[in-house]
Protein backbone atom coordinates (compact mmCIF):
# COMPACT_ATOMS: atom_id res chain seq x y z
CA UNK A 1 0.00 0.00 0.00
CA UNK A 2 1.30 3.44 -0.91
CA UNK A 3 -0.86 5.46 1.48
CA UNK A 4 -2.26 5.06 4.99
CA UNK A 5 -5.26 7.28 5.73
CA UNK A 6 -5.90 8.07 9.40
CA UNK A 7 -9.29 9.44 10.45
CA UNK A 8 -10.05 10.32 14.07
CA UNK A 9 -13.59 9.73 15.28
CA UNK A 10 -15.31 11.46 18.13
CA UNK A 11 -19.05 10.98 17.67
CA UNK A 12 -18.84 11.62 13.93
CA UNK A 13 -19.98 8.23 12.61
CA UNK A 14 -22.18 9.62 9.83
CA UNK A 15 -19.53 12.13 8.73
CA UNK A 16 -16.95 9.32 8.50
CA UNK A 17 -19.36 7.15 6.51
CA UNK A 18 -19.85 9.97 4.01
CA UNK A 19 -16.11 10.62 3.90
CA UNK A 20 -15.32 6.94 3.24
CA UNK A 21 -17.98 6.77 0.53
CA UNK A 22 -16.23 9.64 -1.26
CA UNK A 23 -12.83 7.91 -0.89
CA UNK A 24 -14.01 4.52 -2.15
CA UNK A 25 -15.83 6.11 -5.08
CA UNK A 26 -12.40 6.71 -6.62
CA UNK A 27 -10.21 4.19 -4.76
CA UNK A 28 -11.98 0.94 -3.90
CA UNK A 29 -9.84 -1.07 -1.46
CA UNK A 30 -6.57 0.60 -2.49
CA UNK A 31 -5.45 2.45 0.63
CA UNK A 32 -4.90 1.40 4.22
CA UNK A 33 -7.70 3.03 6.24
CA UNK A 34 -7.19 3.46 10.00
CA UNK A 35 -10.04 4.77 12.16
CA UNK A 36 -8.96 5.93 15.61
CA UNK A 37 -11.91 6.20 17.98
CA UNK A 38 -11.82 8.60 20.94
CA UNK A 39 -14.31 6.65 23.04
CA UNK A 40 -17.33 7.74 21.03
CA UNK A 41 -19.59 4.86 22.10
CA UNK A 42 -21.36 5.08 18.74
CA UNK A 43 -20.74 1.50 17.49
CA UNK A 44 -18.90 2.88 14.47
CA UNK A 45 -16.67 -0.20 14.19
CA UNK A 46 -19.64 -2.52 13.77
CA UNK A 47 -21.42 -0.30 11.27
CA UNK A 48 -18.34 0.25 9.09
CA UNK A 49 -17.24 -3.39 9.21
CA UNK A 50 -20.63 -4.33 7.82
CA UNK A 51 -19.92 -2.11 4.80
CA UNK A 52 -16.14 -2.22 4.31
CA UNK A 53 -13.71 -5.10 4.79
CA UNK A 54 -10.30 -3.39 4.87
CA UNK A 55 -10.55 -0.90 7.74
CA UNK A 56 -8.42 -1.06 10.88
CA UNK A 57 -9.72 0.29 14.18
CA UNK A 58 -7.92 1.64 17.23
CA UNK A 59 -9.92 2.36 20.39
CA UNK A 60 -8.24 5.02 22.54
CA UNK A 61 -10.59 4.44 25.50
CA UNK A 62 -10.87 8.19 26.22
CA UNK A 63 -11.23 11.44 24.30
CA UNK A 64 -7.58 11.79 23.34
CA UNK A 65 -8.01 14.67 20.93
CA UNK A 66 -6.25 15.11 17.58
CA UNK A 67 -2.53 14.66 18.23
CA UNK A 68 -2.60 11.56 20.44
CA UNK A 69 -5.18 9.77 18.29
CA UNK A 70 -3.30 10.46 15.05
CA UNK A 71 -0.04 9.35 16.66
CA UNK A 72 -1.69 6.05 17.54
CA UNK A 73 -2.69 5.65 13.90
CA UNK A 74 0.76 6.59 12.62
CA UNK A 75 2.33 4.01 14.95
CA UNK A 76 0.60 1.12 13.12
CA UNK A 77 0.53 2.61 9.59
CA UNK A 78 2.39 0.44 7.09
CA UNK A 79 2.69 2.85 4.16
CA UNK A 80 5.46 5.27 3.28
CA UNK A 81 2.93 8.09 3.01
CA UNK A 82 0.52 9.10 5.78
CA UNK A 83 -2.64 11.18 5.32
CA UNK A 84 -4.29 12.80 8.32
CA UNK A 85 -7.86 13.33 7.15
CA UNK A 86 -10.71 14.97 9.03
CA UNK A 87 -13.98 13.04 9.22
CA UNK A 88 -15.88 16.11 7.95
CA UNK A 89 -14.29 16.00 4.49
CA UNK A 90 -15.60 14.91 1.09
CA UNK A 91 -13.06 13.96 -1.59
CA UNK A 92 -13.52 15.60 -4.98
CA UNK A 93 -12.35 14.34 -8.39
CA UNK A 94 -9.90 11.68 -7.15
CA UNK A 95 -7.99 14.31 -5.17
CA UNK A 96 -6.23 11.82 -2.88
CA UNK A 97 -4.72 9.77 -5.71
CA UNK A 98 -3.81 12.86 -7.71
CA UNK A 99 -2.18 14.46 -4.68
CA UNK A 100 -0.29 11.27 -3.83
CA UNK A 101 1.09 10.91 -7.37
CA UNK A 102 2.51 14.44 -7.31
CA UNK A 103 3.71 14.23 -3.73
CA UNK A 104 5.49 10.88 -4.06
CA UNK A 105 7.43 12.15 -7.07
CA UNK A 106 8.44 15.39 -5.33
CA UNK A 107 11.00 16.48 -2.76
CA UNK A 108 8.32 17.89 -0.46
CA UNK A 109 7.98 16.27 2.98
CA UNK A 110 4.36 17.32 3.57
CA UNK A 111 1.52 18.63 1.44
CA UNK A 112 -2.12 19.62 1.46
CA UNK A 113 -4.85 20.43 -1.04
CA UNK A 114 -7.20 23.36 -1.53
CA UNK A 115 -10.05 22.92 0.93
CA UNK A 116 -13.48 24.14 -0.11
CA UNK A 117 -16.64 25.12 1.70
CA UNK A 118 -19.77 23.17 0.70
CA UNK A 119 -20.73 26.05 -1.63
CA UNK A 120 -17.42 25.73 -3.50
CA UNK A 121 -15.75 28.81 -2.05
CA UNK A 122 -12.16 28.49 -0.84
CA UNK A 123 -11.06 27.82 2.72
CA UNK A 124 -7.64 28.73 4.01
CA UNK A 125 -5.56 25.59 3.50
CA UNK A 126 -1.96 26.80 3.68
CA UNK A 127 -0.37 29.31 6.01
CA UNK A 128 2.81 31.28 6.62
CA UNK A 129 4.36 31.41 10.07
CA UNK A 130 4.61 34.96 11.37
CA UNK A 131 7.46 35.74 13.75
CA UNK A 132 6.45 35.14 17.33
CA UNK A 133 2.97 33.96 16.35
CA UNK A 134 1.84 37.56 15.80
CA UNK A 135 -0.95 36.38 13.49
CA UNK A 136 -2.78 35.17 16.63
CA UNK A 137 -3.31 38.81 17.58
CA UNK A 138 -5.44 39.46 14.50
CA UNK A 139 -8.70 37.88 15.82
CA UNK A 140 -8.59 40.08 18.95
CA UNK A 141 -11.69 42.32 19.18
CA UNK A 142 -10.93 45.92 18.11
CA UNK A 143 -7.18 45.44 18.69
CA UNK A 144 -7.05 43.00 15.78
CA UNK A 145 -8.72 45.52 13.47
CA UNK A 146 -6.12 48.13 14.38
CA UNK A 147 -3.22 45.73 13.83
CA UNK A 148 -4.60 44.65 10.46
CA UNK A 149 -4.80 48.31 9.39
CA UNK A 150 -1.20 48.90 10.42
CA UNK A 151 -0.08 45.76 8.59
CA UNK A 152 -1.90 46.89 5.43
CA UNK A 153 -0.23 50.33 5.51
CA UNK A 154 3.22 48.75 5.78
CA UNK A 155 2.49 46.04 3.20
CA UNK A 156 2.94 43.10 5.56
CA UNK A 157 2.46 39.75 3.85
CA UNK A 158 -0.80 38.00 4.70
CA UNK A 159 -0.31 35.02 7.05
CA UNK A 160 -2.21 32.62 4.80
CA UNK A 161 -3.02 31.59 1.25
CA UNK A 162 -6.68 32.56 0.73
CA UNK A 163 -7.07 30.47 -2.42
CA UNK A 164 -4.28 28.33 -3.88
CA UNK A 165 -4.72 27.81 -7.63
CA UNK A 166 -1.51 25.87 -8.26
CA UNK A 167 1.49 24.66 -6.33
CA UNK A 168 2.23 27.00 -3.42
CA UNK A 169 4.97 26.52 -0.83
CA UNK A 170 3.82 27.22 2.73
CA UNK A 171 5.03 27.01 6.33
CA UNK A 172 2.14 24.97 7.70
CA UNK A 173 -0.87 23.09 6.41
CA UNK A 174 -4.43 22.78 7.65
CA UNK A 175 -4.74 19.49 9.55
CA UNK A 176 -8.02 18.60 7.82
CA UNK A 177 -5.94 17.17 4.95
CA UNK A 178 -2.26 16.76 5.74
CA UNK A 179 -0.16 14.23 3.81
CA UNK A 180 3.33 13.46 5.16
CA UNK A 181 6.17 11.14 4.20
CA UNK A 182 7.04 8.64 6.91
CA UNK A 183 10.83 9.29 6.75
CA UNK A 184 10.10 12.95 7.52
CA UNK A 185 8.04 11.92 10.55
CA UNK A 186 10.90 9.74 11.76
CA UNK A 187 13.20 12.78 11.66
CA UNK A 188 10.79 15.45 12.93
CA UNK A 189 8.97 13.32 15.49
CA UNK A 190 5.26 12.68 16.01
CA UNK A 191 2.65 15.30 16.82
CA UNK A 192 3.16 16.88 20.26
CA UNK A 193 0.81 15.13 22.69
CA UNK A 194 0.52 18.14 24.99
CA UNK A 195 -2.11 19.43 22.53
CA UNK A 196 -5.72 18.32 22.71
CA UNK A 197 -7.16 20.27 19.78
CA UNK A 198 -5.99 23.20 17.64
CA UNK A 199 -2.52 24.50 16.75
CA UNK A 200 -0.93 21.04 16.93
CA UNK A 201 -0.55 20.77 13.14
CA UNK A 202 1.09 24.21 13.01
CA UNK A 203 3.65 23.24 15.66
CA UNK A 204 4.23 19.88 13.93
CA UNK A 205 4.73 21.54 10.55
CA UNK A 206 7.35 23.84 12.09
CA UNK A 207 9.40 20.72 12.89
CA UNK A 208 8.65 19.06 9.55
CA UNK A 209 9.83 22.22 7.79
CA UNK A 210 13.26 21.73 9.33
CA UNK A 211 13.41 18.43 7.43
CA UNK A 212 12.13 19.71 4.06
CA UNK A 213 9.64 21.90 2.21
CA UNK A 214 5.84 21.91 2.51
CA UNK A 215 3.30 22.77 -0.17
CA UNK A 216 -0.34 23.04 -1.18
CA UNK A 217 -1.56 21.51 -4.43
CA UNK A 218 -4.18 24.12 -5.22
CA UNK A 219 -5.60 22.30 -8.23
CA UNK A 220 -6.76 19.39 -6.04
CA UNK A 221 -9.95 20.01 -4.07
CA UNK A 222 -11.56 18.53 -0.96
CA UNK A 223 -14.77 19.79 0.63
CA UNK A 224 -14.32 20.50 4.35
CA UNK A 225 -17.34 21.05 6.58
CA UNK A 226 -15.19 23.32 8.71
CA UNK A 227 -15.52 22.87 12.46
CA UNK A 228 -18.44 20.46 12.21
CA UNK A 229 -17.10 17.81 14.58
CA UNK A 230 -15.40 20.20 17.02
CA UNK A 231 -18.42 22.49 17.01
CA UNK A 232 -20.61 19.59 18.09
CA UNK A 233 -18.14 18.52 20.78
CA UNK A 234 -17.92 22.02 22.26
CA UNK A 235 -21.57 22.92 21.56
CA UNK A 236 -20.23 25.96 19.71
CA UNK A 237 -21.93 27.53 16.66
CA UNK A 238 -18.70 29.01 15.30
CA UNK A 239 -17.22 27.33 12.22
CA UNK A 240 -13.83 29.06 12.15
CA UNK A 241 -11.12 29.86 14.64
CA UNK A 242 -11.89 33.49 15.51
CA UNK A 243 -14.47 32.72 18.20
CA UNK A 244 -12.65 33.56 21.43
CA UNK A 245 -15.69 33.75 23.70
CA UNK A 246 -16.89 30.23 24.56
CA UNK A 247 -15.44 26.82 25.48
CA UNK A 248 -14.22 26.21 21.95
CA UNK A 249 -12.56 29.62 21.99
CA UNK A 250 -10.95 28.76 25.32
CA UNK A 251 -9.40 25.62 23.85
CA UNK A 252 -8.25 27.55 20.78
CA UNK A 253 -6.61 30.24 22.93
CA UNK A 254 -4.82 27.86 25.30
CA UNK A 255 -3.57 25.68 22.43
CA UNK A 256 -2.41 28.81 20.61
CA UNK A 257 -0.28 29.90 23.57
CA UNK A 258 1.11 26.39 23.98
CA UNK A 259 2.22 26.54 20.35
CA UNK A 260 3.73 30.02 20.76
CA UNK A 261 5.76 28.87 23.76
CA UNK A 262 6.99 25.69 22.07
CA UNK A 263 7.82 27.21 18.70
CA UNK A 264 8.86 30.78 19.51
CA UNK A 265 9.89 30.80 23.17
CA UNK A 266 8.96 32.46 26.48
CA UNK A 267 9.51 36.08 25.40
CA UNK A 268 7.02 35.81 22.55
CA UNK A 269 4.58 33.98 24.82
CA UNK A 270 4.67 36.94 27.24
CA UNK A 271 4.48 39.48 24.41
CA UNK A 272 1.30 37.93 22.99
CA UNK A 273 -0.20 37.53 26.46
CA UNK A 274 0.36 41.25 27.08
CA UNK A 275 -1.77 42.09 24.02
CA UNK A 276 -4.52 39.73 25.15
CA UNK A 277 -4.54 41.46 28.55
CA UNK A 278 -4.71 45.00 27.17
CA UNK A 279 -7.53 43.87 24.89
CA UNK A 280 -9.77 43.40 27.95
CA UNK A 281 -10.24 47.15 28.73
CA UNK A 282 -10.19 48.10 25.03
CA UNK A 283 -12.87 45.51 24.33
CA UNK A 284 -15.04 46.86 27.18
CA UNK A 285 -14.64 50.47 26.01
CA UNK A 286 -15.56 49.41 22.47
CA UNK A 287 -18.75 47.73 23.68
CA UNK A 288 -19.73 50.80 25.74
CA UNK A 289 -19.05 53.28 22.93
CA UNK A 290 -20.90 51.14 20.44
CA UNK A 291 -23.94 51.12 22.70
CA UNK A 292 -23.79 54.87 23.33
CA UNK A 293 -23.11 55.99 19.76
CA UNK A 294 -25.28 53.55 17.86
CA UNK A 295 -27.77 52.63 20.61
CA UNK A 296 -27.11 49.00 19.85
CA UNK A 297 -24.24 46.58 20.07
CA UNK A 298 -22.12 45.82 17.01
CA UNK A 299 -21.01 42.24 16.40
CA UNK A 300 -19.77 42.11 20.01
CA UNK A 301 -21.83 42.16 23.19
CA UNK A 302 -21.03 42.35 26.89
CA UNK A 303 -21.55 38.61 26.93
CA UNK A 304 -18.69 38.26 24.43
CA UNK A 305 -16.51 40.48 26.64
CA UNK A 306 -17.23 38.36 29.73
CA UNK A 307 -16.47 35.16 27.81
CA UNK A 308 -13.20 36.61 26.51
CA UNK A 309 -12.15 37.71 30.02
CA UNK A 310 -12.80 34.23 31.40
CA UNK A 311 -10.75 32.65 28.62
CA UNK A 312 -7.81 35.02 29.12
CA UNK A 313 -7.73 34.20 32.83
CA UNK A 314 -7.64 30.49 31.97
CA UNK A 315 -4.48 31.20 29.95
CA UNK A 316 -3.03 33.00 32.96
CA UNK A 317 -3.96 30.05 35.16
CA UNK A 318 -1.95 27.72 32.90
CA UNK A 319 0.90 30.15 32.26
CA UNK A 320 3.41 28.61 34.69
CA UNK A 321 2.92 25.16 33.17
CA UNK A 322 3.13 26.50 29.62
CA UNK A 323 6.27 28.52 30.33
CA UNK A 324 7.88 25.52 32.05
CA UNK A 325 7.16 23.46 28.90
CA UNK A 326 6.89 20.22 30.83
CA UNK A 327 4.59 17.48 29.49
CA UNK A 328 0.95 18.31 30.24
CA UNK A 329 -2.28 17.46 28.42
CA UNK A 330 -4.01 20.80 27.76
CA UNK A 331 -7.50 19.40 27.41
CA UNK A 332 -10.28 21.78 28.45
CA UNK A 333 -13.31 19.94 27.08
Amino acid sequence: MSLSIIIVNYKTAQLIADCLDSIFTFNPAVFEIIIVDNNSNDEIETSLNNKYSNIKFIQMGYNAGFARANNAGISIAQSEHILLLNPDTIIQHNAINNCLDKFAASDYVACGVQLLNPDGTAQISGNYAMKGGLNYLLPLPYVGWFLKSIATVFGVKKPNVPNATGLVEVDWINGAFLMVKKPAIEKAGLLDEDFFLYAEEAEWCSRLKKVGKLCIYGDEHVIHLQGESAGNAFNSPGKGYSNLFDMKGRQIMVSTFVRIRKEFGVAWFLFNLFFYLITIPIFLIGCILSGLLFRKADQYSFGHWIGFCKNVFVIIKHSIKIIGNRPYFYKLL
